[in-house]
């Protein structure tokens, strides 16, 4: 069994890396890792919409609005770090950061 400090919890099963969950209003993993060329599909489980929407102006991240069990998916060519929002909840904020 598992180890688990007050107030945390452990995963079933590791979250693979190449998805980003939308959960408790939050982006989980805040900060993404991968290589260029990996795609990254995003899904809601919220019951709550979101988006997924780059940060700033002329990034590639436009979700549509994500409805629960929604998903948005985008390839990542580019090295380069990619911050993005949910422009319903300001406060939701991730990041991909793309390696060669």
């Amino acid at each position: 069994m598992p180890m688990t400090s007050p107030g945390r919890s452990v995963a079933a099963t590791p979250v693979s890396a190449n998805a980003v969950a939308i959960k408790n209003f939050a982006f989980s993993p805040a900060t993404l890792k991968i290589k260029a060329g990996t795609t990254v599909t995003w899904t809601n489980q919220d019951t709550d919409a979101h988006t997924v929407t780059s940060s700033g102006s002329g990034g590639p991240l436009r979700s549509p609005t994500l409805a629960t069990h929604g998903t948005y998916t985008y390839t990542f060519t580019k090295p380069g770090s990619y911050a993005y929002v949910c422009t319903i909840h300001p406060f939701m904020t991730g990041t991909v950061e793309v390696t060669s």
